[in-house]
C-alpha cells in the first residue's frame, strides 16, 4: 500500500526527494565543523595521553603508573637490561680531537718566567696547571714546573715529579710553550710580580697582564685554580688546555704502573666493575656541613674542624638546607639504595675510590649489606706496593683516578673536583658510562622511604630509573649558567670546561683526520 501510494503520486515523491537533498546540503556544513572539532579534540587527547605515559615528567615521577612499575620490575631482571646497565651511551661517532688549527702558532719568544703555586687536591691542581699552560702561551711566558699544594687539608709533601711524569710534561708541550724545571739562578732572588689572577678570565685579560713584563722578568701566580673562563675562548686555547690535561699531565711511572696492575686485578676478579667515588670523608662532610644520619658527637666533631680550618670561609651551615638543595654527598646507605634501584645485582664488584670513610665500618656496613663485593686499594695491592704512597694523598688519589677512568661504570656520590675531572676524561675517551646521581631529586625519594610513604621495590626502581635515564654520560654540549644569573656570578654556575670538553675537544665524523 505504501509503495502504491508513492508511485501513484510522482510529483509528491519528487518534492520530498528535493527537500531531502536540500536538508542534506544544509547539514553538510555543520557536520564538517562537528567532525573537524571532534578530530581535533581526539588528537589532543591522544597527545596528552602520549605525554602522560611515555614522556618522563620531573613533576610526575613520584606517581608512577602501575603498569610502568611492573614493566620496570621485569625489565630490571631481564638479561638484556642487565647488559644495558653496563653499556656506554651511544657516542654518535664523536671522538677526541686535539690538533691545533692552521692558524695556531706556538710560543714565538719568551718575555719572562711564570712561577705557579698550585692549590687544592690532586684534580684541582691538575685543572689549574692545565689552565696555567694556556696562560703561559697567551702571555708568551716560560712556565716553571709548578709547585704542588703542601698546605691543604691533606698536608701532602709530594713534589711535581712524585705525582706527574715531569720529562713527559715538558716534552709533550714543547711545540706550545717553553717549560723549565726551575728558575735561572740569577733570577731566584730577584724581584717578581706576585699576582692573584682574576678567576674565569678571558684572553683579553691576560693580554693586558703582559704589561707586567715591562717591569718584571718573573711573575708569580699564587693560585692556579679556575683562572681561565670555561667558555668564549679561542678554539686553539681550549685544545691546548685539553692537550695539557689529557696528554701532558701523565702520572709518574710508579703511579701509572701500579694503577694499571690494580685495574688488571680488578678485571680478573669479575670482569666488569663500578668505580664509586664515595666522598663520605671527614673533610668533605665538615666543609659542606652535611650531618644527616650522623650522631650528635660526630656532627660536633665536624663543626669544630670547620671552625678551626682557616681557609674554609663559611663556618655556619644549615645541614638540612644543604641536603634538600642536593649539595651533600650521598651516604653509604643512600648509595646502596640507589644502585640497587638502578638494577645492579648484589654481586656487582664496586671499587671504592676514597680516603678513609667517616665513621668507618659503622657507616660503610649500610652499603656492604647490599653490595658485599666492595673493593679497596688496600685489598687489591700488597702493603709493600702501597708503602711508597703512604701519607701522600695526591699519589693515592692518582691511583683512584686511573681506576675510575678505566672502570665500566663511574658513579660519583658528590660533584667535587675529582668527579668532574673523571667525568670529563671519560667523555673525552669516548663517552664512557658515568651515572650522575640527581641528589636533589633523590633526597625526596629517600625521605619518603624514611617515613614509609614509599617502599623499596618496583615503584622505587621505576622512579630512580626514570630520573636517571638521561644522566649517564651521553654526548651533549657543555651547559651554561642557569637563566637569570648575571654578572660574574654566572661563571661560577657554568659547567666546568674539564667536566665536559665538548665541543672544542670532541669532534664529529667530519673531523676524523684530526689527532685523537
Amino acid at each position: 500500500m505504501v509503495n502504491r501510494g508513492l508511485h501513484s503520486h510522482p510529483s509528491h515523491g519528487s518534492s520530498s526527494l528535493l527537500a531531502s537533498r536540500f536538508r542534506a546540503r544544509k547539514l553538510c556544513g555543520s557536520a564538517i565543523t562537528f567532525y573537524t572539532f571532534f578530530i581535533f579534540a581526539f588528537s589532543f587527547f591522544l597527545f596528552l595521553f602520549y605525554l602522560r605515559h611515555f614522556v618522563p615528567d620531573e613533576h610526575q615521577h613520584h606517581l608512577p603508573h602501575p603498569h610502568s612499575q611492573s614493566q620496570s620490575r621485569s625489565r630490571s631482571r631481564s638479561p638484556q637490561y642487565q647488559e644495558q646497565l653496563w653499556d656506554s651511551p651511544f657516542s654518535h661517532a664523536l671522538h677526541s680531537c686535539l690538533k691545533p688549527t692552521a692558524k695556531y702558532k706556538g710560543s714565538q719568544g719568551f718575555d719572562g718566567y711564570l712561577t705557579v703555586r698550585s692549590n687544592g687536591g690532586l684534580n684541582q691542581m691538575r685543572t689549574g696547571i692545565s689552565d696555567m699552560v694556556a696562560v703561559a702561551h697567551i702571555m708568551n711566558a716560560t712556565l716553571v714546573i709548578p709547585q704542588l699544594d703542601k698546605r691543604s687539608f691533606w698536608q701532602d709533601s709530594s713534589v711535581f715529579s712524585d705525582v706527574f711524569d715531569e720529562d713527559h710534561f715538558i716534552d709533550s708541550l714543547k711545540r706550545d710553550i717553553r717549560i723549565v724545571k726551575e728558575l735561572p739562578k740569577n733570577l731566584e732572588a730577584g724581584p717578581r710580580a706576585r699576582k692573584h689572577f682574576t678567576s674565569w678570565s678571558g684572553v683579553g685579560y691576560y693580554e693586558e697582564m703582559k704589561r707586567l713584563w715591562n717591569d718584571y722578568q718573573v711573575i708569580h701566580v699564587a693560585k692556579s685554580d679556575s683562572r681561565l673562563a670555561n667558555n668564549d675562548l679561542p678554539l686553539d686555547i681550549q685544545r691546548l688546555r685539553c692537550r695539557a690535561m689529557y696528554q701532558a699531565l701523565r702520572f709518574s711511572p710508579p703511579i701509572e704502573d701500579l694503577g694499571k696492575r690494580l685495574v688488571d686485578r680488578l678485571r680478573s676478579r669479575g670482569g666488569r666493575y663500578i668505580a664509586l667515588h664515595l666522598r663520605y670523608e671527614k673533610d668533605m662532610l665538615s666543609f659542606t656541613g652535611c650531618t644527616y644520619g650522623l650522631t650528635d658527637a660526630e656532627s660536633e666533631e665536624l663543626r669544630v674542624l670547620r671552625e678551626n680550618t682557616n681557609y674554609w670561609k663559611v663556618k655556619k651551615i644549615n645541614s638540612t638546607e644543604q641536603r634538600i638543595g642536593g649539595f651533600c654527598p650521598l651516604t653509604p646507605k643512600e648509595v646502596g639504595v640507589f644502585l640497587q634501584a638502578l638494577g645492579f645485582p648484589p654481586s656487582t664488584p664496586i671499587y671504592i675510590a676514597a680516603g678513609e670513610i667517616y665513621g668507618g665500618n659503622t657507616h660503610l656496613a649500610e652499603l656492604s649489606s647490599r653490595f658485599p663485593n666492595l673493593v679497596f686499594k688496600e685489598s687489591l695491592a700488597t702493603p709493600e706496593e702501597l708503602k711508597a704512597f703512604t701519607n701522600h694523598a695526591s699519589q693515592t688519589a692518582a691511583l683512584d683516578y686511573i681506576i675510575c677512568v678505566e672502570s665500566d661504570v663511574f658513579v660519583p656520590s658528590h660533584a667535587g673536583n675529582m668527579a668532574r675531572a673523571v667525568e670529563g676524561h671519560r667523555r673525552f675517551l669516548g663517552h664512557r658510562k658515568t651515572i650522575n646521581p640527581d641528589r636533589k631529586g633523590l633526597v625526596e625519594i629517600f625521605d619518603k622511604l624514611e617515613t614509609g610513604e614509599l617502599k623499596e621495590g618496583a615503584e622505587l626502581a621505576h622512579l630512580v630509573q626514570q630520573m636517571h635515564k638521561n644522566r649517564q654520560g651521553a654526548p651533549r654540549r657543555r651547559l651554561g649558567s642557569p637563566a637569570g644569573i648575571k654578572g660574574r656570578a654566572r661563571f661560577r654556575t657554568e659547567e666546568s670546561f674539564y667536566e665536559n670538553p665538548y665541543p672544542e675537544c670532541i669532534c664529529g665524523s667530519r673531523s676524523k683526520l684530526e689527532i685523537t
